[in-house]
């Protein structure tokens, strides 16, 4: 990898500047490709002198594309929203990656997804991933396609956006409470995609399923997170009519706290599908959050690492 170009859609985010590290590690060089560039500026401090680049992109718009994938060796696509226009970035969008990557004779493709990628999915979300996946097999046969439950980490927007509403917040909703999911830490993601990048003939032309080693229910992480920041609200656990009620009827407003379409996502669990490849596959022991989110979560506990008490030892 010493010295090989990657250019990173949408790398200046959680994800990219965990990738970047680990592709930095190996002497590789970076091209973050991101339509607002500002956003990639926090990643120079994970790589060396000259290391990265900044280019600005939208995977919208084709010429825009070819132009950061230019003299490229591989390529990784990790454009995704959670409302918005679906097709545009995760069908059409990443149809314009894959045709360009190989235009430009890119080595390897590396394209995030997400599980719950179904062309027959009850969400737009899923549907739409699932038609990106079959426009970047078409443009690019030997890519990688890698489909992470939720990635948590320091600075992910899932973990700490509920420790903040339990922090918060006396009483707590919460909507969806039964769907499962297969937390996965990211920097095993990350590890994932640097391998693939490494080994794309071993790993080019699979799909793999990224799930952590604990399946947890949308109540129970709740409950998790606010034993590890030491609040004790009283949780409501919100029927799936009422919420799919407020969902359709605020979910269009700006902040609302959930659309239609997560409260769609939200009726099917977000774990690894049996018989699926997953991180064993790449050689990697998944990270527990037990071993990680504590360490982060500290800053939502009254007195912060103060807050904690003391192990009793003997």
């Amino acid at each position: 990898m010493r010295d090989k170009l990657i250019t990173i859609f949408g790398g200046g985010g959680f994800l990219g500047r965990h990738i970047t590290q680990h592709l930095a590690a190996t002497g590789a060089r970076v091209r973050i490709a991101q339509r607002n560039i500002r956003i990639a500026q926090d990643a120079r401090p994970l790589v060396n002198l000259g290391q990265m680049q900044l280019v600005a992109a939208d995977i919208r718009k084709p010429d825009t594309v070819a132009r950061a994938v230019h003299g490229a060796d591989a390529v990784i696509n990790l454009v995704g929203i959670l409302k918005g226009d679906f097709d545009a970035f995760h069908h059409e969008g990443a149809a314009n990656v894959a045709r360009a990557a190989a235009a430009a004779g890119a080595q390897a493709l590396v394209h995030v997804s997400a599980i719950g990628a179904d062309a027959a999915s009850k969400s737009a979300y899923g549907r739409s991933k699932a038609e990106g996946e079959a426009a970047v097999r078409a443009a690019f046969p030997s890519a990688t396609i890698l489909r992470p439950s939720i990635v948590f980490g320091r600075e992910d927007q899932f973990i700490n956006r509920f420790a903040g509403l339990i922090s918060g917040l006396p009483i707590v909703p919460i909507i969806g409470g039964k769907a499962r999911f297969q937390p996965v830490y990211v920097d095993d993601v990350a590890e994932a995609v640097k391998l693939s990048l490494i080994d794309p003939a071993r790993f080019g032309g699979r799909t793999f399923e990224l799930g952590g080693p604990e399946t947890i229910s949308m109540a129970e992480l709740n409950k998790r997170i606010a034993r590890e920041i030491g609040e004790v609200p009283s949780f409501v656990d919100m029927p799936d009519s009422l919420s799919g009620l407020m969902a359709g009827l605020t979910g269009w407003l700006p902040g609302a706290p959930i659309t239609r379409d997560q409260w769609a996502m939200l009726q099917s669990d977000n774990v690894v599908a049996q018989g699926a490849e997953g991180l064993e596959a790449f050689g990697i022991t998944p990270t527990p959050m037990a071993a990680v989110i504590g360490d982060y979560l500290v800053r939502f506990r009254k007195h912060g690492r103060f807050g904690a008490r003391a192990k009793r030892v003997g």
